[in-house]
């Protein structure tokens, strides 16, 4: 695991890349191709094992890089963050960059991440109220990443940020009885 900071700095210096008006690529292009590039390097063992090899010169990796690169039609651009993260023994933080990159791109284009946890599967005209009220809460427009958690109970759990809105039945059970244990 890497520290955040790292984490931060390399995927706010790809955002500031992507997002700028020279780069000539669609930030959710530039989003998938970073994906594509990450499920490689999970699925693949060997791949892994010659990037955090020592034994394995910089110039084979980077030719690997570039080979896989062109293998997957990424974007120069990508392909340089790519090479960069290798030069720098960086590779094997690419899931949690990946991560913070959609992030970033999110927060540059106007998003606002919220985690709902249900009791149940929303319907669509239950999830497009909350979509609304998120809205109107944080004056941003809302991305939903709705979970479903039976041991709810009933109603549901919200997470902006670091706030979170509990609205679920267990909750409210957990607080009357500690109103009653009073």
């Amino acid at each position: 695991m890497t520290s955040s900071a790292v984490v931060t700095r390399y995927a706010t210096a790809l955002a500031d890349a992507v997002c700028s008006p020279q780069a000539g690529l669609d930030p959710a292009e530039a989003l998938e191709q970073t994906r594509r590039f990450e499920e490689l390097y999970k699925n693949s063992k060997d791949l892994r094992t010659v990037l955090a090899s020592p034994s394995v010169s910089m110039a084979r990796k980077r030719t690997i890089i570039k080979r896989l690169a062109d293998d997957l039609g990424l974007h120069r651009l990508i392909r340089s963050f790519l090479l960069v993260l290798v030069d720098h023994r960086r590779a094997a933080s690419i899931g949690e960059i990946v991560a913070q990159f959609d992030e970033l791109l999110d927060t540059r284009h106007g998003f606002v991440r919220v985690g709902v946890t249900a009791a149940h599967e929303l319907s669509d005209a239950r999830r497009a109220e909350i979509d609304r009220r998120f809205a109107q809460l944080t004056g941003q427009r809302p991305r939903l990443n709705v979970a479903v958690d039976p041991d709810l109970i009933g109603g549901m759990v919200a997470r902006v940020g670091s706030r979170v809105y509990d609205g679920s039945v267990r909750a409210q059970l957990a607080m009357l009885r500690r109103r009653l244990e009073a």
